[in-house]
């Protein structure tokens, strides 16, 4: 099984050069370290950045430089800052190329709860909303399970939703899979997971046609 690096390696060679990427809080903030060298893309926050770069390294931490997550983050030559309302306008207007999310369940026809647990306090839905309805694509990175072993890919989410048939392609510690009107169809399989162990953790239809490769990371 991937852990949290190797799944946003794994996201991150879904980058093109050019794009304009957002990156939603949790892995999908690591995707940031491991874009491919002599690929040029645009990395948004929604909290009002344009050309961020990577974490920083220890001790070169600036604390006025935070991602939608409060992270502290670098800002590449040409970066700008700006306000939410400018950001949540450049997302509505579709000016972002590729979303990247996690999610604490995605259905089988596309469907995404990434906001909410009923009974635990949260302090929003932040921009995950926005970014769903407006995006061209959207990528999920997220655990494949949850720590009791239940599959978080599902026939129907259980939790709140926040977007309904927006998700185009899920990669977890144990797959990448797209979202396919029949269902998930399941494209690589982690270094030493098998189709058999796939199939045991999802709960949401699966579709497998033919030998499925294992994932390229590096």
């Amino acid at each position: 099984m991937l852990d949290k690096n190797a799944i946003a390696k794994r996201i991150a060679r879904e980058v093109k050069d050019g794009m304009y990427v957002n990156l939603g809080i949790g892995i999908p903030t690591l995707v940031a370290n491991y874009i491919p060298k002599g690929i040029n893309v645009t990395l948004q926050s929604e909290n009002g950045i344009l050309g961020m770069g990577p974490f920083p390294f220890e001790g070169e931490e600036d604390a006025d430089l935070i991602n939608a997550g409060k992270q502290t983050v670098t800002l590449l030559p040409g970066s700008v800052i700006f306000d939410s309302a400018m950001s949540f306008g450049m997302i509505r207007a579709q000016k972002v190329d590729l979303t990247i999310l996690g999610a604490m369940e995605v259905s089988e026809e596309g469907d995404i709860a990434n906001w909410k647990i009923p009974g635990k306090m949260v302090k929003g839905m932040g921009g995950a909303m926005d970014l769903v309805a407006s995006a061209k694509n959207i990528i999920v990175a997220m655990q494949h399970v949850n720590k009791a072993g239940e599959s978080k890919l599902l026939p129907k989410c259980t939790l709140p939703l926040t977007g309904i048939k927006c998700i185009k392609r899920v990669v977890t510690e144990l797959a990448v899979l797209d979202v396919t009107p029949q269902g998930f169809k399941l494209l690589e399989r982690a270094p030493g997971v098998s189709v058999e162990d796939i199939k045991k953790a999802t709960a949401g239809k699966l579709i497998v046609e033919g030998d499925i490769p294992e994932m390229v990371i590096d």
